[in-house]
């Protein structure tokens, strides 16, 4: 049995990955990845992903230029969530143009964005 092969994937042949920053241990985002994913991951040490909106492989910065530096994959001790370690390129995670994915905050009942654009993402993300 391969190390893909314990990995638990749910009914779709997903699983949920946290990507934390491996220096500050911040979350920067999380997003699911199927098998080959998962795979591309570990071989090229940037992180793949399986996007459920565009239904296809993903691999992190191919439109921004913010690739994912992968320095560890882990696996939780049910087998069924990873985390990616990563070195985030350009400081910028999140498609809005943030550090993170993870900006809003609960605040008196109501979610408050705490922390700044870094680059607006029209200056990111080109329509081809």
């Amino acid at each position: 049995m391969g190390w893909l092969d314990e990995i638990l994937w749910d009914e779709k042949g997903l699983v949920p990955v946290i990507a934390q920053d491996k220096h500050s241990g911040r979350v920067l985002m999380f997003a699911y990845a199927n098998r080959d994913a998962v795979a591309l991951t570990a071989e090229h040490r940037t992180a793949h992903y399986w996007t459920r909106s565009r239904n296809r492989l993903w691999h992190k910065g191919e439109e921004s230029g913010h690739f994912q530096r992968v320095d560890e994959i882990r696996l939780d001790c049910d087998g069924d969530v990873l985390i990616y370690l990563i070195e985030q390129e350009g400081g910028i995670a999140c498609h809005t143009g943030r550090a993170s994915c993870f900006f809003r905050v609960l605040q008196d009942g109501a979610w408050v964005a705490v922390d700044p654009v870094l680059k607006d993402p029209a200056a990111i993300y080109h329509k081809h």
